[in-house]
């Protein structure tokens, strides 16, 4: 007979969404979150304290684990990483914004797939490289862009990241994900399955979210033609 299974501990995340939309201190708001789920599950004070000052010592050195890598990439783009990239888009000829976007899907999708996450991402990849590459492509067809036009690139480098690795790594059977829908799956749901089970169908979901990006990034180009030739409209219009 399955357990019925308090949802009181949920209210923490009610407490995340409340100090986020008003803007309190991020560090405040997560540990209040704590806190009140802690109460929610009916654990002492003493203990939810302990929980957490344990799970700091062992992510004290999560920053130095973040910084670095924006130092690098920081030391990198000073010295033209951008430009680079630009420049080296510009020589492919049939290269295009949408194109360019579809073929980092598709390897962003397999990567993840493969466990490979970290390969990716908006600090190490998308900011650097991506977003860069995408509007060198996009330039080279029609010029100078407007900031609005250049603004929806970037937003779309991003958003195709985002898709690539949250469908792809749901792929990966060791992903924590998984891993978390098996154990409520079988303790909480009493459905018995296998975390390979899991991972495979999420073969499908992948596909089906790759067709329908890739529907968008090549719609992306004429989108792009359209701004870009009512933009200059515009301007012509504004200077008469």
């Amino acid at each position: 007979m399955v357990e019925s299974m308090s949802l009181w501990p949920l209210l923490g995340i009610g407490v995340i969404v409340i100090g986020f939309i008003l803007r309190f201190n991020p560090v405040l708001v997560v540990v209040g979150a704590g806190i009140v789920t802690g109460i929610a599950a009916q654990m002492p004070l003493l203990t939810i304290f302990e929980k957490m000052g344990a799970g700091f010592l062992n992510t004290r050195n999560l920053p130095f684990i973040l910084l670095l890598p924006l130092a690098v990439i920081g030391l990198l783009e000073r010295h033209g990483l951008k430009e680079r990239a630009q420049m080296w888009i510009t020589k492919i000829e049939r290269a295009t914004t949408g194109r360019l976007l579809i073929i980092y899907l598709l390897i962003r999708e397999l990567t993840a797939a493969l466990g490979l996450t970290s390969l990716g991402g908006h600090p190490q990849m998308v900011r650097p490289l991506l977003a860069p590459m995408a509007e060198g492509s996009a330039e080279k067809i029609y010029g100078p862009l407007p900031p609005a036009v250049r603004y929806r690139i970037q937003a779309m480098a991003a958003a195709t990241d985002n898709v690539g690795l949250f469908f792809g790594e749901d792929i990966f059977v060791a992903f924590g994900a998984v891993l978390f829908m098996h154990n409520f799956m079988v303790e909480s749901a009493g459905v018995q399955t296998e975390p390979l089970h899991i991972a495979l169908w999420g073969i499908p979901t992948a596909c089906f979210a790759f067709v329908i990006h890739s529907f968008r990034l090549s719609r992306l180009d004429h989108h792009l033609r359209r701004e870009i030739t009512k933009a200059a409209k515009g301007y012509r219009e504004g200077a008469l």
